[in-house]
């Protein structure tokens, strides 16, 4: 099982720039298909971002493609989503995740996009 320490988020005007971190620990991360999930207010969590395992293909979801980068380092276990161009609806906690996503979920970093 992989565990998960996601970080970065904060508050940060429509416009602006975030980029998450995800360390992960555990049985070998470079075996895994990671994603970035969001949990909106009032809503359940959605995957929002994928990258494969190696050379990195990636997934995203309409809402955020163009806009949103997913990267991961294997050898500091780490997955990154660099966020640019927010807006207020990206606002939630977010998530990362093996995929299919592990039953275990880190404590997620909220991100804020004030208008």
């Amino acid at each position: 099982q992989v565990q998960l320490v996601e970080s970065g988020g904060g508050l940060v005007q429509a416009g602006g720039s975030l980029r998450l971190s995800c360390a992960a620990s555990g049985r070998t991360f470079s075996d895994y298909v990671m994603g970035w999930f969001r949990q909106a207010p009032g809503k359940g969590r959605v995957i929002i971002a994928t990258i494969n395992q190696s050379p990195g293909r990636t997934y995203y979801q309409d809402y955020v493609k163009g806009r949103f980068t997913i990267s991961r380092d294997n050898a500091k276990n780490t997955v990154y989503l660099q966020m640019n161009s927010l807006k207020s609806e990206d606002t939630g906690v977010y998530y990362c995740n093996t995929i299919p996503a592990g039953d275990y979920w880190g404590q997620g970093t909220q991100v804020t996009v004030s208008s």
